[in-house]
């Protein structure tokens, strides 16, 4: 594997690999990975001639300057465990080399509302450095496929509008998300739950099941969300939001049978750690 940190040197390598005939795929991640990162490895592996997986903690997407800071960071194990997927090229850049002239990359772009929903009401600001930093990344990679997680819905969401806004010719690619044995979904931030913490945030994923039966069986989105958010608010745990969405604009559901695909995302606080989850209730996505 080749560690590269600077973005002119990466560019130019994905260059020469292009005139070569070769496809390249891109996993961004912020490092402190785990299983969930390492599907996304193995399936953009497998579908292209080169794969390359950033590590960046990028500072434009906290609103909290206390959750960057505590923020893990594993970078020799990062490195060692994306060997051990034969990762081609880690890109790991400096915030100088991301943002040469300070953090003024803001984009003009009209993402419909899909940024004022859910984490974008909650987290102000966060989308705005989401899609500051994949565009760049993405004008960095040149890459032909984008590896993305269907944990982080809304943000997938987001970047499929931007790449559809700037025109961009690579292809975007969702994966499942990664669960552990008790439907946790996978995270960087579950490092950072206390033993009992860890023991009872399957909740969440039990509650999400639980919504998809209460949907088959015929309750409203409102019903639904009211349920949710009591069963979800237990000691040690507080929900932050419970939404039944249009799997496409992220508008609220009333009426289900109005829509082709519905989704339930949901996060949930536990002493300062907050976890996001989302499942799909009706339909199928296809991009």
């Amino acid at each position: 594997m080749k560690t590269i940190q600077h973005s002119d040197v990466l560019t130019n390598e994905i260059l020469e690999k292009k005139k070569q005939g070769l496809s390249i795929g891109f996993v961004p991640t912020m490092g402190a990975l785990h299983k969930g990162h390492f599907s996304l490895i193995r399936k953009c592996k497998s579908e292209n001639d080169i794969c390359i997986c950033s590590i960046f903690v990028n500072p434009t997407q906290f609103n909290q300057k206390s959750d960057l800071e505590k923020y893990p960071r594993t970078p020799e194990a990062d490195a060692d465990s994306l060997r051990t997927y034969n990762c081609d090229i880690l890109f790991a850049p400096a915030v100088e080399d991301i943002y040469p002239d300070g953090m003024e990359y803001d984009l003009e772009i009209d993402l419909e509302g899909l940024d004022e929903t859910m984490e974008g009401e909650k987290r102000p600001g966060h989308f705005k450095g989401v899609v500051q930093v994949v565009k760049r990344l993405l004008d960095i990679t040149r890459c032909d496929k984008l590896y993305m997680g269907q944990k982080d819905y809304q943000q997938f969401t987001i970047i499929n509008k931007l790449i559809s806004v700037f025109n961009m010719s690579v292809q975007l690619i969702v994966c499942p998300t990664e669960r552990a044995e008790d439907g946790l979904a996978l995270s960087s931030r579950n490092a950072r739950l206390t033993e009992k913490q860890r023991r009872k945030a399957s909740i969440i994923y039990r509650v999400l099941n639980q919504s998809k039966i209460w949907l088959e069986e015929g309750l409203s989105p409102v019903e639904i969300r009211y349920r949710a958010m009591e069963y979800l608010d237990l000691p040690l745990f507080h929900p932050e939001y419970f939404h039944i969405v249009d799997g496409y604009t992220l508008s609220r559901v009333s009426n289900p049978d109005n829509h082709k695909v519905v989704v339930a995302c949901t996060a949930v606080w536990t002493g300062d750690v907050r976890l996001i989850d989302n499942m799909i209730l009706k339909g199928q996505l296809n991009q």
